[in-house]
């Protein structure tokens, strides 16, 4: 079949805090992080080698604290991948999603303050980060929307606004889907799940996006070590759409040791054809 190739990516950078205490507490044993300038260009180098390895069209990022952070990559990404945005919540040494492209960004959508959750106790909450929807035109005009997200983390855990986050965020996805029939719509992110848990089900099952690293064996999905175990909780969700294909076993798991590029996640990245 021939059309134009495209290859998206997820990547949980790890922490990527910039050189300003928010929090006023920056110690050893403290949340925030507060790198010297030589320690904070060593980790935005690391970080886009790392970005530039992946060779995609679109990465979503998850763990970058301020624009300062997405700034300090697109400039050293700036030969090939130039085009950014932050999806910001505003909250002190937030370490909040991103989208980085090679193409300019034709839409940029924020989902958090106006899709509020609903818990199964009937309570309410927000996304724990912006549910980032970024969309560019392929050379030949063809749609790319790519959903960078990151759920609940399980530190503190709170399952339900985890399930809330993935109910909502199929919903979301899928009426992005349908209002762009001939696009191609992925979801990517750090969703803090394993495939058959209750949120990757509401994605997959209930919602009915594929989680595309399921052509790879079970062994190889992982993207995160628990305590000796490999974890697959990075993933890319792909809306159903007559206009796209997969490419068949193109899903690959980038690690370097435990993690890719300096962080305690590997990388997520898969292939995808948009047929003349």
């Amino acid at each position: 079949m021939v059309g134009e190739h495209v290859r998206l990516a997820t990547f949980n950078v790890h922490r990527f805090f910039d050189t300003v205490c928010d929090s006023g507490m920056c110690g050893p044993n403290d949340y925030e992080v507060l790198p010297t300038a030589d320690q904070f260009a060593q980790q935005a180098d690391q970080i886009a080698a790392a970005i530039r390895g992946l060779d995609a069209d679109m990465v979503a990022l998850e763990e970058v604290e301020t624009k300062a952070c997405l700034d300090a990559l697109l400039a050293r990404l700036g030969d090939v991948m130039p085009y950014g945005v932050l999806g910001e919540i505003g909250g002190t040494a937030s370490v909040d999603v991103a989208v980085v492209s090679r193409r300019p960004l034709a839409a940029v959508r924020l989902h958090r303050a106006d899709n509020p959750l609903t818990l199964s106790n009937g309570t309410t909450a927000l996304f724990s980060r912006e549910l980032l929807e970024v969309q560019i035109s392929t050379e030949l005009g063809k749609d790319v929307v790519l959903f960078a997200a990151h759920f609940r983390s399980k530190v503190n855990d709170d399952p339900a606004r985890r399930l809330a986050e993935a109910q909502t965020a199929s919903r979301i996805v899928n009426e992005r889907a349908a209002q762009s029939p001939d696009a191609l719509v992925v979801l990517g992110g750090d969703l803090n799940d394993t495939p058959a848990s209750p949120p990757l089900n509401a994605l997959v099952v209930d919602g009915g996006l594929v989680r595309v690293a399921d052509d790879l064996p079970a062994a190889a999905q992982a993207t995160y070590t628990y305590q000796g175990y490999g974890q697959a909780i990075d993933h890319l969700l792909l809306a159903p759409s007559t206009s796209v294909v997969r490419v068949p076993r193109s899903s690959k798991v980038w690690r370097d040791g435990n993690g890719w590029g300096g962080s305690d996640h590997a990388a997520l990245s898969s292939d995808f054809l948009l047929p003349y």
